[in-house]
């Protein structure tokens, strides 16, 4: 009877003891995280089963839109040759996570989380246009919100191919694309938006280096669909990135050098054309220009494509050194004075003196006046009248033969009229040659009158060319520069 009494009590009991020790057994784990950082909690409490391989939506028919955001920081390089633009941007994207929300008044208020970037899903967004690995620093955190939000920035080294169009070198403007968009993930899947408004991306200079060759006129942005085939589209968003050369040191360095050297070959028409020397100047200039080039080969821009404006600038210069040289050479040929020149054409006298003259305002050239007398022409006349005076001298032997008078002067010795007659064809024979000598410098003369006028014609059709070539090609950079 009494042994059952003992056995009642603990019966009694025992569900009592059990139930406080697993209160005890609860409360022990619940203390142990009350007292951990919230963080930590956070974390593992996000990742505890998270798996990162699959897309963050409970619906699968929800596409995960990905807002994106680029900041230009610098123009690194531009590479004409293999058509290669290196940019070095800010990268901005977020999207929504919906696994990854949490209330914040379960973990110490926190709204706003870093993780590591390899612990979560990161969509595919990848550039179409690179061609190169960049040096980009590697982030490893993304910031998450409460409500989900994942905001992911980084910088970016972008080396990607652009069709660089260098017609208008040094005062080109380049426009190269940025196309953002998911390598595998059709739009149904992975949606692309733009974080901020068009007006405020293409406007955004804030943080680029203004100080290098290129300047940035602006970010221009596209949103697009493409299918590669007909029933798989993807979304795509382009950024055109426009930039301008400044070309103030190519016009320091390759077109001030070559409009001096035009200068002073305009100038170098105003040396005599009789004298040697406007030739070995031309010929000078022309070998100058010619070093010149060797020297800015380097510095133009090479492509496959086509050739820049200034190389055709370049060579059109060149050409029109040749040709002055050339006109030099024809002009310097017809001044040359020679004493076998054959005296100047009538219908090359009428066209050149007459009408080229009158057309250039340079009044008649005429030819029908004679020089005035020289020394030489002046001996000549007084040796023909001594020759018209002693002519009378050869009838001599006739005086012999009449009857003198009583006051007649005896007549002159034979040897003494021999020695003046001699003397009188020496004289004949001067004269002849100084005529013949005036003659030559007469044709020589009128030679290097033809050869001033076509000269000036030359020099002012010259002019003309160069200065409506010159013109043109400002008229063209200057369109280009601002269209």
């Amino acid at each position: 009877m009494l042994l059952w009494v003992p056995q009642a009590l603990l019966a009694l009991l025992l569900p009592t003891l059990l139930a406080q020790g697993e209160a005890k057994h609860r409360r022990g784990p619940q203390a142990r995280n009350a007292s951990r950082p919230a963080l930590l909690r956070l974390s593992d409490h996000l990742l505890a089963n998270y798996k990162k391989g699959v897309r963050p939506v409970r619906d699968w028919r929800t596409p995960t839109t990905v807002s994106i955001d680029v900041i230009v920081y610098a123009i690194l390089s531009v590479d004409e040759k293999n058509q290669v633009l290196t940019t070095y941007i800010w990268y901005r994207q977020y999207w929504t996570d919906e696994f990854l929300q949490w209330n914040p008044e379960d973990f110490d208020n926190i709204t706003k989380l870093s993780i590591p970037t390899d612990s979560i899903w990161v969509p595919d967004i990848l550039i179409n246009e690179f061609v190169d690995v960049g040096k980009s620093p590697n982030i490893p955190y993304v910031y998450v919100r409460h409500h989900g939000e994942v905001q992911n920035y980084k910088p970016l080294q972008v080396v990607t191919a652009c069709s660089l169009d260098i017609y208008n070198f040094p005062f080109d403007v380049q426009n190269c694309s940025l196309t953002f968009t998911s390598w595998l993930h059709t739009i149904q899947d992975i949606n692309l938006s733009l974080w901020r408004l068009p007006e405020k991306v293409k406007l955004d200079r804030s943080i680029f280096m203004n100080q290098g060759e290129w300047e940035l006129l602006g970010v221009l942005t596209q949103f697009q669909e493409f299918s590669i085939e007909s029933s798989d589209c993807y979304a795509e968003m382009k950024f055109y990135v426009v930039i301008r050369r400044r070309p103030l040191f190519y016009a320091v360095n390759l077109l001030l050098p070559s409009i001096f050297l035009m200068v002073m070959d305009i100038v170098g028409f105003y040396l005599p054309p009789d004298s040697g020397e406007r030739v070995s100047f031309k010929i000078t200039l022309l070998l100058g220009y010619s070093v010149f080039l060797i020297i800015v080969s380097d510095t133009l821009p090479a492509t496959a494509i086509g050739t820049p404006l200034i190389g055709v600038y370049f060579v059109v210069c060149m050409a029109l050194l040749v040709i002055s040289l050339a006109e030099t050479i024809l002009i310097v040929r017809l001044v040359h004075k020679q004493n076998l020149q054959q005296p100047v054409p009538a219908w090359l006298r009428h066209l050149v003196l007459e009408r080229v003259a009158l057309l250039l305002c340079l009044g008649e050239q005429s030819t029908s006046r004679r020089p005035p007398a020289t020394p030489q022409a002046a001996k000549a006349d007084a040796c023909s009248d001594m020759a018209n005076h002693c002519s009378h001298l050869g009838g001599s032997r006739d005086l012999e033969k009449t009857p003198r008078g009583s006051g007649s002067p005896p007549p002159p010795p034979r040897e003494a009229s021999l020695a003046v007659r001699g003397l009188l064809q020496e004289l004949t024979s001067i004269r002849h040659f100084l005529e013949k000598q005036e003659e030559s410098r007469e044709v020589a003369r009128e030679w290097l009158r033809v050869g001033s006028v076509l000269d000036r014609l030359l020099f002012r059709i010259y002019l003309l060319a160069v200065l409506a070539y010159g013109v043109t090609l400002v008229t063209l950079w200057s369109v280009w520069q601002y269209s």
